[in-house]
């Protein structure tokens, strides 16, 4: 049979396939899914996409992201045409305890990665492409399938800039230009030229098709497969509701369903659909990555009379543990002789790429290279990680394992002022779910807990200092998620004092003042700040008066908010100093005593309770 006659046969069972799933779920978005059909049906079954669906992680499998994620009943239907989902597990879409949900999830074990907010799936696709590219040198491509709308979004054209920047001819992207978003037509409606100048300016090689030739497809994607140093963007005219006449190109349908009268009348006009057919996807040569071997890593060593800032002991520790973690990649954003990361960029510069200032995409391609195995360590100042923060929160929906870094927290960093102090950073990384948070206070507690993210599955933040401070543990302290260290403790102990970073040494000088008037206070290091160390915390309430903790972060969500949690049970007061006033430039004594967060503010708060 003709391919294309074939092709069509395949897009006209992926259409009734949308329909009738999205019409038994009574929501979701067939329209979206319909312009797109013609688009994915040629690349999946043109004889292009090379894909193992019995082995969905194989390193050489081609991967596909729905950057416009609320088409997934298309992305659904498309498996069924493959032969791999069936038609009754098709009819569950959108019902609870199915894998099959609204916008696309790792639920269903084909997805790459969630998506569904809009403007994220290039950034992903660029991290896939950088790890075929330059970690392991093989030859899939990653195709992302783009929505009109979403190319307003900023961190679409981050990356667009880094994909011509890293030439990354293993990318492409299939924009489906169909002209109408939710409430209306898009910015440039069907301006196909208009996109083709932008993208092409950003040094992007463009085809423009009518997405729905799939005489005009195939050759699209025959030309992708020609390597020259230039990223693909596919830019496909489409119809949203193509194949249903009261549906397409008609505004006002986005996100809308069609009832089952309106189905029998789609279904009618369509004509009869081969129910039987599939289509059948290449298998990708079974090429491996070089394996890495894991080596011995060397132990932390500090000298106790020299202040290190914890920032340059995250460059160290990176570089320190890359042996015995092969599969590590560090990102930054154009700061790195500030974060210190360019001490591992130094070392091993093909593990390092630049992603400049553009936040959002440097999280975008972390996720991409997460998906694809590896460890990636993402570093810039803990204020601008914020602008990343939605790529970021989407990131724990693909169970990510990113590791995040926040440098030159808090108002200690002194003359810069109040826009480069992250004063939020542990509240938004301590809302995600299973995140694990932590706060180091001297070189060799970060070096260790940088060796527990590298160990830990998942998404893990630390925060750390741009002022130097003292080394206060050993080589041999061990530290753990979930942990604490408490310093000073005795019978005496009249207060328990919680801090971690930058105000655990304010803490310390504090007990040094208090103990030469013979008060006593417990001084704890909740260096975890999620999870966080309940049975230390509650031992101690139970022990002394009240809790009084410090912390160089605004109030909320914080390590105070932490800590009250962790004691929602008891009794004990707890009274917490935090960043509550508006900061300013300043040397950072200067602001940390403004804050009422140094040693002079805990002794003054220690003698207030006593009186």
């Amino acid at each position: 049979m003709d391919i294309e006659k074939r092709l069509l046969r395949l897009a006209k069972l992926i259409r009734y396939f949308i329909l009738v799933s999205t019409t038994e779920a009574g929501s979701g978005h067939p329209t979206s899914s319909l312009s797109a059909a013609d688009l994915m049906t040629g690349l999946l079954f043109g004889g292009i996409f090379r894909f193992n669906a019995g082995q969905p992680e194989h390193p050489n499998n081609d991967r596909l992201i729905f950057s416009k994620g609320h088409a997934a009943p298309l992305y659904y239907a498309q498996w069924v045409a493959a032969g791999i989902l069936t038609e009754e597990e098709l009819m569950s879409l959108r019902k609870f305890g199915s894998r099959l949900e609204g916008h696309l999830t790792k639920e269903f074990n084909l997805v790459e990665v969630a998506t569904g907010s809009l403007g994220q799936g290039l950034s992903i696709g660029v991290g896939m492409a950088l790890n075929a590219k330059y970690i392991d040198k093989l030859p899939y491509k990653t195709y992302v399938l783009l929505g009109d709308s979403e190319m307003a979004e900023g961190s679409q054209w981050e990356a667009i800039q880094i994909a011509a920047h890293y030439r990354l001819d293993n990318l492409i992207g299939i924009l489906d230009v169909n002209r109408l978003g939710q409430r209306g037509e898009t910015m440039y409606g069907h301006n196909l030229a208009a996109y083709e100048r932008r993208i092409s300016s950003f040094g992007w090689e463009t085809v423009v098709i009518n997405g729905h030739s799939f005489s005009e497809i195939l050759s699209a994607y025959e030309r992708t497969q020609k390597t020259n140093g230039r990223p693909v963007m596919i830019i496909a005219e489409t119809r949203k509701g193509k194949g249903v006449s009261f549906l397409e190109d008609r505004d006002y349908w986005h996100g809308k369903t069609i009832t089952r009268d309106e189905l029998a009348t789609a279904l009618e006009e369509s004509g009869e659909v081969d129910k039987s057919v599939r289509g059948e996807i290449l298998k990708p040569e079974n090429l491996q990555p070089d394996k890495k071997i894991s080596v011995k890593i060397k132990q932390v060593s500090y000298e106790h009379d020299k202040p290190v800032a914890t920032r340059k002991a995250y460059g160290n520790a990176l570089k320190r543990i890359f042996p015995a973690f092969p599969d590590m990649v560090v990102l930054d954003a154009e700061v790195c002789n500030s974060t210190c990361s360019e001490i591992f960029r130094d070392a091993y510069p093909d593990r390092f790429f630049e992603m400049y200032i553009a936040e959002q995409n440097m999280a975008g391609a972390a996720l991409g290279l997460s998906s694809r195995g590896k460890i990636p360590f993402v570093s810039t100042f803990a204020a601008f990680l914020t602008r990343a923060y939605d790529q970021i929160r989407m990131s724990q929906y693909s169970r990510a394992n990113i590791k995040f870094c926040g440098s030159h927290a808090g108002v200690s960093i002194g003359e810069d002022g109040a826009s480069q102090m992250g004063l939020e950073d542990l509240a938004l990384f301590r809302a995600l779910l299973d995140s694990v948070v932590f706060y180091p206070s001297d070189a060799v507690s970060t070096e260790k807990l940088i060796e527990e993210m590298a160990k830990h599955k998942g998404i893990s933040y630390i925060r750390t200092t741009r002022k130097e401070t003292p080394v206060i543990y050993t080589s041999a302290e061990e530290f753990h998620i979930g942990g604490s260290k408490v310093l000073t403790e005795s019978r005496d102990d009249v207060f328990t004092v919680v801090s971690a970073g930058i105000t655990l040494h304010e803490a310390l000088q504090a007990y040094e003042i208090l103990k030469k008037e013979n008060i006593f206070i417990r001084v704890i290091d909740l260096y975890s700040i999620k999870p966080v160390d309940s049975v230390t915390l509650n031992l101690a309430a139970e022990e002394t008066k009240a809790v009084i903790t410090v912390e160089d972060h605004f109030a909320e969500g914080g390590l105070g908010e932490a800590v009250r949690s962790a004691l929602s049970e008891n009794a004990v007061s707890v009274y917490s100093l935090a960043v509550r006033k508006m900061p300013r430039s300043g040397k950072p004594q200067e602001l940390l005593d403004y804050e009422e967060i140094s040693s002079k503010a805990i002794v003054a708060k220690v003698k207030s309770l006593l009186t």
